[in-house]
């Protein structure tokens, strides 16, 4: 999927949680975005292409990502071998027209999966061209009051290497990273963006860009300028919204942040 003003910025059916996933899609085409990104998820409509492809024509929004079932909460939808779910991600996105598929690194008891886990990506990625695998940041998480890393080999993602990658800026409040030192690291991998703002480390806050101590519009103002031309999806939580009004507002401020400084060199 692509822009003619660059990288489309999309809205994470996530980001209309506790609403259903055909609520993203509703969502989108209302407020302007230029697709959406499909989190697969319980929800069974998120599970099924054909209820998806249903929904990107009739709301005339196109889906520009797929976000891998990876949570801990969906670990056994459409499978329990992770490779299945991965496999069955990349077949939606092909059917959908996604360029993106969004994955975790492996959690640290997923051992075999692990193990694999770049050669079986590389495997993907040959069969699916031109379908991109995007290895997303994460971070440790806080336990008993001890830190610890649930990801193999780590929740930072270019520690190993992979040849495409997810920047996640909640991420990186809650891991304390500096988001252009990642950004770097990442370099001409860089697939695609989440969007979304934080405040501090043990906090995957998801918050409206603005309104955390991440850089999102600088890393936004660099991308123009490099020209970037993967996609951004906005991926914030509203789940504490209380009501569709206030749920909306949000993603339209959202898009206009993202709008007001994603500027490439020819001024769109």
């Amino acid at each position: 999927m692509s822009s003619a003003k660059g990288a489309p910025i999309l809205l994470s059916t996530s980001s209309v949680y506790p609403e259903p996933t055909a609520v993203g899609f509703e969502m989108a085409a209302e407020l302007g975005y230029d697709g959406v990104e499909v989190m697969v998820f319980t929800d069974a409509v998120s599970q099924d292409a054909d209820t998806l492809l249903r929904l990107s024509k009739h709301y005339g929004v196109q889906v520009g990502s797929v976000h891998a079932p990876c949570l801990l909460m969906t670990q056994r939808v459409w499978s329990p071998d992770p490779w299945e779910r991965l496999r069955r991600s990349a077949v939606m996105a092909e059917k959908l027209g996604a360029s993106t598929v969004i994955i975790h690194p492996p959690f640290a008891w997923q051992r075999g999966y692990a193990q694999n886990f770049a050669e079986g990506l590389a495997r993907l990625a040959e069969r699916f061209s031109p379908i991109r695998f995007a290895v997303e940041n994460m971070y440790p998480v806080k336990m008993a009051g001890r830190r610890f890393v649930p990801y193999a080999p780590h929740w930072d993602p270019t520690i190993a290497g992979f040849p495409d990658y997810t920047l996640d800026l909640s991420h990186c409040a809650a891991s304390s990273t500096d988001a252009f030192a990642m950004l770097t690291r990442m370099g001409g991998g860089l697939a695609h963006l989440h969007l979304g703002d934080g405040s501090g480390p043990g906090h995957d806050e998801h918050a409206v860009p603005g309104r955390g101590n991440q850089p999102c519009a600088e890393v936004l103002r660099h991308l123009g300028a490099i020209g970037f031309r993967g996609t951004i999806a906005v991926e914030v939580s509203t789940r504490k919204a209380g009501h569709r009004a206030r749920r909306e507002a949000d993603l339209a401020e959202s898009l206009a942040f993202a709008r007001k400084h994603l500027v490439y060199g020819d001024g769109t």
